[in-house]
């Protein structure tokens, strides 16, 4: 059994190595390019940009950001809900990547038009990344922070979710009210300036970056 199990090993590391060998890349360097692998979370938590490839492989990922069965919300008074969320809205120590909800979304940037309808409603990040056809707000909130800020979900009974559930139902009204002002606003991702481009190793692909070469073909542009 024991030589059975070493054979295995060994022919395990030989494909590997074999494989690595074609790819023209040490056996170290093959193990690092799976994105999937232990160590690559690490680098993905860098980037708050970056999209994780395993979670649709991990049958246990959107179950961290979906309501629990005979799940009760935390009730608190409104007020105080809201204030509490909005410190929580700016506090980076909800991630593990040193962003915040406020990282994207000072003066609702980057929302998408779609945030101005009640919930729960289809979101394009949710369903293309879990596939989640429908989300809540409160799942959405774990979402944000589960993807982008590479954090622990909250609690599904406490206060600091809920704190955030009540301040971003202040943010969507604030955001509904600022897409009947500017109703190119959505729809023009560089028609607000971007928060997040310093920080963001992607805002040299981001097309709200210093050249934009949509800005002649795009109606709301000059709005």
């Amino acid at each position: 059994m024991k030589h059975a199990l070493k054979s295995h090993t060994v022919t395990t590391m030989i494909s590997a190595g074999l494989m690595s060998a074609a790819l023209g890349m040490p056996l170290a360097a093959f193990a690092q390019a799976n994105p999937c692998a232990a160590g690559a979370r690490t680098s993905r938590a860098a980037n708050p940009c970056a999209a994780n490839p395993c979670a649709a492989k991990n049958p246990c990922a959107a179950k961290a950001i979906q309501r629990p069965t005979g799940y009760k919300p935390y009730k608190g008074d409104r007020a105080e809900l809201v204030a509490a969320g909005k410190k929580l809205f700016s506090d980076a120590g909800l991630s593990t990547n040193n962003s915040s909800c406020a990282t994207c979304h000072t003066g609702y940037a980057a929302y998408k038009q779609s945030f101005a309808q009640p919930f729960p409603h289809k979101v394009e990040m949710a369903d293309g990344m879990y596939g989640m056809k429908q989300i809540h707000l409160d799942e959405m909130v774990q979402l944000c922070v589960v993807t982008p800020m590479a954090g622990k979900p909250l609690n599904w009974q406490s206060k600091e979710l809920a704190a955030l559930v009540a301040y971003m139902e202040e943010e969507q009204k604030g955001f509904k009210a600022h897409l009947a002002k500017n109703p190119c606003a959505a729809k023009n991702p560089c028609a607000a300036k971007n928060p997040c481009a310093a920080k963001n190793p992607c805002a040299a692909k981001n097309p709200c970056a210093a050249k934009n070469p949509c800005a002649a073909k795009n109606p709301c542009a000059a709005k």
